[in-house]
């Protein structure tokens, strides 16, 4: 068990690559990592075509410094990534991606490429507890390692996202609602993203924290929220822990780490992991605005026995309804293409609707929309439930 999370202050992205330098250097080096000539993937956290300082992606700055390193070290560094449900895994959607993300920035700073091949294959995993077949972008594939360089985000349906989930990039776009619909509970979903983690296996985790995500996140409908961190560590599940602290978030409230512990994975707690940089008692900010999605004070899962047993029954009721602003909302069609259980339809070509019937409340419409055009919005239920 590897349970070293390395943490420094950075306050702004303009230090970023003398701060990363550090981060790497409390590490033992970026040699520690990667060997001449070998073909390592940048796997930042792309969801979707947004600028930088929305706080959507991985900040260019981190990428270029991290993608500089490997190359001074003789390393073939490449960025890639496919972005969120609802974007075609094809070159023309990942040159928009790239060019608005900064990452064609982000290469010619550092001397090194962008993955536009977007051809992808099916692989077996025999040793995946719940799923034994992914399917994955060939970038990922033909590389020697993978760096996972993930964004501190809140996530509407898993609460967060960090390390763990940010390995969720390595399945082709249109290939990702097939999963939130096989996998629509919390609990199952949070399974196949420890499968995946533990297939993809990145040698090195870094975590983008100096300007974070809150609120309704991982899309354009969060709010970006200044952290000043940057984090790195060998292991996915202690870097996730230690993000978690810094939001705040519950052990209850997060799916990756119950499902962890169930399959007796460590570290996922903080009393178990080793932080070193700065002091770990110091991590969290008390009012780090965490998604409405989650029940105040516990994970739906911590909830009293009648309340589980009547979420199931009142869905529509006990859950966050995701409802289209049609002023907002300019038929684009990235929610449908999004949505796992084809419950979007476009109405005279003008605005988007949701039928609530087939709804399964993953939120990737939500998540997705480029527009913030689909609003979350509580019943009287699930408001006197979660008070």
């Amino acid at each position: 068990m590897d349970n070293k999370v390395f943490v420094v202050r950075c306050p702004d992205y303009e230090q970023a690559g003398e701060k990363i330098a550090e981060l790497l250097a409390m590490m033992g080096g970026m040699g520690q990592f990667v060997a001449p000539g070998e073909k390592i993937v940048l796997k930042a956290n792309l969801l979707q075509a947004a600028e930088p300082a929305q706080a959507v992606t991985t900040h260019p700055a981190v990428v270029a410094a991290v993608g500089r390193m490997a190359k001074e070290e003789g390393a073939i560094p490449v960025i890639a990534d496919s972005p969120g449900s609802g974007y075609r895994y094809q070159e023309k959607s990942l040159d928009k991606l790239y060019r608005t993300c900064g990452m064609y920035q982000a290469a010619e700073e550092a001397g090194i490429e962008v993955n536009l091949d977007p051809t992808y294959q099916a692989v077996s995993f025999p040793e995946g507890k719940l799923v034994k077949r992914f399917e994955i972008i060939n970038a990922v594939l033909e590389a020697d390692g993978v760096f996972n360089l993930c964004k501190l985000k809140t996530h509407t349906f898993m609460s967060m996202t960090g390390a763990i989930k940010n390995n969720f990039g390595v399945i082709p776009g249109l290939a990702k609602p097939g999963h939130h619909a096989k996998l629509p509970a919390k609990s199952q979903f949070a399974d196949m993203l420890l499968d995946l983690a533990e297939y993809v296996s990145p040698r090195l985790s870094i975590m983008d924290a100096v300007v974070g995500m809150e609120g309704e996140g991982p899309g354009a409908a969060g709010i970006p929220r200044r952290v000043g961190l940057l984090l790195a560590a060998r292991s996915q599940l202690a870097l996730d822990v230690v993000a978690s602290e810094i939001m705040g978030l519950s052990r209850e409230n997060n799916p990756v780490l119950i499902e962890a512990e169930k399959r007796g994975l460590s570290p996922t707690r903080l009393e178990q992991v080793q932080v070193i940089g700065v002091d770990k008692s110091g991590l969290r900010i008390s009012d780090y605005q965490l998604p409405a999605t989650i029940y105040d004070g516990t994970g739906e899962g911590a909830l009293p026995w009648w309340q589980r047993a009547i979420v199931p029954l009142f869905k529509s009721g006990l859950t966050l309804k995701p409802l289209v602003m049609k002023d907002k909302c300019n038929a684009c069609g990235t929610c449908s293409d999004a949505c796992p259980m084809q419950a979007i339809t476009i109405v005279d070509g003008s605005y988007a609707q949701i039928d609530d019937q087939d709804c399964i409340r993953c939120y990737c419409c939500h998540e997705m929309c480029p527009h913030e055009a689909i609003e979350l919005r509580a019943s009287w239920l699930y408001r006197l439930v979660k008070r």
